[in-house]
């Protein structure tokens, strides 16, 4: 990447680039006057970062705010480090509730399609929660997923085999 001065730049590691994004991860804690700690570990080259504590704030609702502090946090690593790595944010252990309520929704979901037949539309979703749920029915037999419509009104359809 080239700088406003024609001088080449550098991509930071993913390790800095998690350095980045932690420090403005507890900026952001600080500045809503929130407790909170904020932890960050690397896997398979994705960025997971872990905020926690009292800071359910940052969840809003259906994780509307979560997301926007998701890319918050891309861009001020993006800006600092020219570059950044796939990220993932779960507040207060909202994405791991989300995960988990995903996965039982979508094995309900599997089960009326095996047993009623046809196909069943959910609600639009960002790309990780349709992630979760493909990945829980994949793991079905007899029923499929695919994702229909454009973002952010893209959904999830849950069909028979």
């Amino acid at each position: 990447m080239t700088d406003n001065k024609g001088q080449d730049k550098e991509q930071a590691s993913i390790e800095e680039q998690a350095e980045v994004a932690v420090d403005f991860l507890k900026g952001l804690v600080d500045s809503f006057g929130l407790e909170g700690e904020v932890t960050s570990r690397i896997d398979d080259d994705v960025l997971y970062l872990d905020v926690s504590g009292d800071t359910e704030a940052l969840v809003g609702s259906k994780g509307a705010i979560m997301q926007s502090v998701l890319e918050l946090s891309r861009t001020v690593v993006q800006r600092k480090t020219f570059g950044a790595p796939r990220m993932r944010i779960d507040i207060a252990g909202y994405g791991e509730r989300r995960r988990e309520a995903l996965t039982i929704y979508a094995g309900r979901l599997a089960e009326k399609v095996k047993e009623e037949g046809g196909e069943v539309m959910l609600e639009p979703m960002n790309p990780a929660d349709r992630k979760v749920v493909h990945d829980a029915i994949g793991a079905i037999d007899g029923v499929r997923s695919y994702s229909e419509g454009e973002d952010p009104h893209r959904s999830v359809v849950v069909a028979p085999e």
